[in-house]
């Protein structure tokens, strides 16, 4: 059976949340973080090479980051639902929001982050830290901008591309101090995401303990 491996208040809720949607059968494994550091327990980081989250085991296949997951589980076991074919109007939309979660957003917040972290100086006027900020700023703008006039991230329907933009929108925001306040269509776009049944089965079973932040 497949196995995900769930570290808490992580990217691997994705995971967990791909496979209730798709209501296939699998095992979850839980891991909590360090109370202290709020990093990956010992045990976690042994799973695979790398030592983040998200990884699965599917027999003697041992698979780590989020997209490649979501792209093997979706082939290998949900006959390719939540994905766009090439010929669909949408199909550059689907694209670039699947890839943009990971490959400009997340790294944009985590950056983010560490300055915040480290600058000494949170003055508007530190050249560093503000431009730094400014590219998370540039991803919510945009997100907001593209909601809001589509439902979903690949317009009316729902895809692989939402499974991999909420957690920037929600989750990441407990490691950050990102306000939704201004951002009216991401917000209103959370609200469907936090209706949807497999969803909230997620969130059940992965972070029992965790409120998801939808507002």
């Amino acid at each position: 059976m497949l196995i995900v491996h769930h570290l808490g208040i992580s990217q691997s809720e994705r995971i967990v949340w791909l496979c209730e949607e798709l209501e296939i059968p699998y095992q979850l494994v839980r891991y909590d973080r360090d109370p202290e550091t709020r990093l990956a327990p010992a045990e976690y980081k042994a799973l695979h090479p790398f030592g983040t989250a998200p990884v699965i085991v599917d027999g003697d296949v041992l698979l780590a980051e989020s997209g490649a997951i979501v792209d093997y589980i979706i082939a290998k076991y949900g006959n390719n639902r939540f994905t766009l074919k090439a010929d669909h109007p949408n199909f550059a939309d689907y694209l670039f929001w699947y890839h943009f979660a990971n490959g400009s957003m997340v790294p944009a917040m985590l950056v983010d982050l560490v300055a915040n972290l480290l600058a000494k100086d949170m003055q508007s006027e530190n050249p560093v830290v503000n431009t730094l900020r400014q590219r998370t700023i540039r991803s919510m703008d945009l997100a907001e901008k593209h909601l809001s006039t589509n439902e979903y991230f690949a317009g009316s329907e729902f895809t692989s591309a939402d499974i991999m933009m909420v957690f920037p929108l929600t989750t990441m925001r407990a490691f950050s101090k990102l306000d939704l306040g201004s951002y009216p269509n991401i917000r209103a776009y959370l609200k469907r995401i936090g209706a949807r049944s497999g969803y909230q089965r997620a969130m059940k079973k992965g972070d029992p303990d965790f409120t998801p932040l939808l507002d």
